[in-house]
């Protein structure tokens, strides 16, 4: 459940738990983003419970992390890790054998290394995640998620090297780096490589990888580096998804966030200088504590000011123990309101973003047989033959939807 890390992470312990023979269990990954995620998490577990009653439930993630008791106390739930054990090979031997213990979560606020664990691909995706950084060092008012994940930690970049190469060679043309605050890489490590030099690094050690993605990053943190390889790196997809959360100076503050509005705008102008075909996605939160309805009105706005396509809308949720938890809080109908608004204004900003590519050429890389990605992240239909995830057509974008486009292929597929 939850984010692209866990994702990743999710097939860590697949792996582990394969190797000690829990082929009998059921590992729920939650997320913890919003209470919405949390509850969702225990409908989860109830439902596998009705459907599987024999199985073994694992409970791990962020809410499992900042919440154990609450799912220990679920009669339905056999066991409980944390987000560090979770990674551990040792864990899932110590709940492979008889009373094993029923709960293993410890501080994650101290743990310091971040190891690069070693997986041969994501079955039948065409697109892998690959984990180079986690946990977060900087306190929004909002965000529970520091205390899911710990403090902010890199995989070094010979290890993240090492993964890419053995994801490509078991045919993944595309890999998407992923962390909880990726622009935060490499601070933590001797040396001064950042986000930007691991991605030169990358792209110049693993020649054979067709694409390289990077999940959510935070502007502000973009080093010099990332700015160079976005404009000279062909291999590096256009599409780059931000963390604004909104459009309002003052909720900026609230949120104790480190970027004003002018800062986002003036960004994407920068990355849109060095890389026309730039596409951006962004977190969008509407509702939160003392936002009036001018202050929101700055976040809509900001969709056609940064020139946004792909928005992720969240309605503020409360989190106990966190500072916007104390402020005064929006009315839910007015979250509502504001998360629809914002939504239908995503949808026609992507409608537009869509119909502006119709009649031009795009390189797909296949997800199924029918559907596959430009580099900028939009999903296109077709008509490939007998074309297979993970491989590349070249298509002539014949009309949109208003979500997605379809394609008339232009040329014989090529191998990844």
């Amino acid at each position: 459940m939850g984010c692209r890390l866990n994702a990743y992470e999710s097939e860590v312990m697949r792996g582990h738990a394969e190797a000690v023979g829990l082929g009998d269990a059921v590992i729920v990954n939650t997320c913890a983003v919003t209470a919405e995620a949390v509850r969702q998490a225990t409908q989860a577990i109830r439902r596998l419970r009705r459907e599987r009653p024999a199985a073994r439930i694992i409970v791990t993630g962020c809410a499992a992390q900042t919440e154990p008791g609450r799912f220990a106390g679920m009669p339905e739930v056999d066991a409980v890790i944390g987000n560090a054990e979770k990674m551990r090979a040792e864990t899932f031997a110590a709940l492979s054998v008889a009373n094993g213990p029923r709960v293993i979560v410890n501080d994650i606020m101290s743990v310091r290394e971040t190891a690069s664990a070693m997986i041969d691909g994501f079955g039948s995706r065409a697109r892998a995640y690959m984990q180079v950084q986690n946990g977060c060092d900087h306190r929004c008012t909002f965000c529970i998620i520091p205390f899911g994940r710990g403090p902010s930690r890199s995989v070094p970049a010979g290890e993240v090297v090492a993964q890419a190469r053995r994801l490509v060679e078991a045919g993944h043309p595309e890999i998407v780096l992923t962390g909880v605050d990726l622009t935060a890489y490499g601070l933590d490590l001797p040396g001064a490589t950042r986000l930007g030099g691991l991605v030169r690094h990358i792209l110049r050690h693993v020649p054979e990888l067709r694409r390289l993605r990077l999940s959510s990053i935070d502007q502000v943190e973009a080093d010099p580096d990332l700015l160079a390889a976005i404009a000279e790196e062909p291999r590096l997809m256009p599409h780059l998804h931000l963390s604004l959360q909104s459009g309002d100076d003052m909720i900026l503050k609230r949120m104790k966030r480190r970027h004003a509005r002018a800062d986002a705008v003036r960004f994407c102008e920068e990355v849109r200088r060095l890389r026309p075909d730039a596409v951006f996605g962004a977190d969008l939160i509407a509702g939160f504590p003392t936002e009036t309805d001018d202050m929101f009105i700055n976040s809509l706005r900001l969709v056609d000011d940064c020139g946004l396509t792909h928005l992720h809308v969240f309605p503020y949720s409360r989190r106990a123990g966190t500072p916007a938890d104390r402020m005064p809080q929006v009315a839910g109908s007015a979250i509502k309101e504001r998360a629809a608004s914002l939504r239908d204004k995503g949808r026609l900003a992507l409608a537009a973003y869509l119909d502006a590519q119709i009649g031009h050429h795009a390189e797909l890389l296949m997800e199924r047989r029918d559907l596959g990605r430009t580099p900028g992240f939009a999903e296109v239909e077709t008509n490939a033959g007998t074309a297979e995830p993970g491989e590349f057509v070249r298509v002539r974008v014949t009309g949109s939807n208003g979500s997605r486009l379809r394609g008339e292929p232009v040329a014989p597929k090529c191998a990844p």
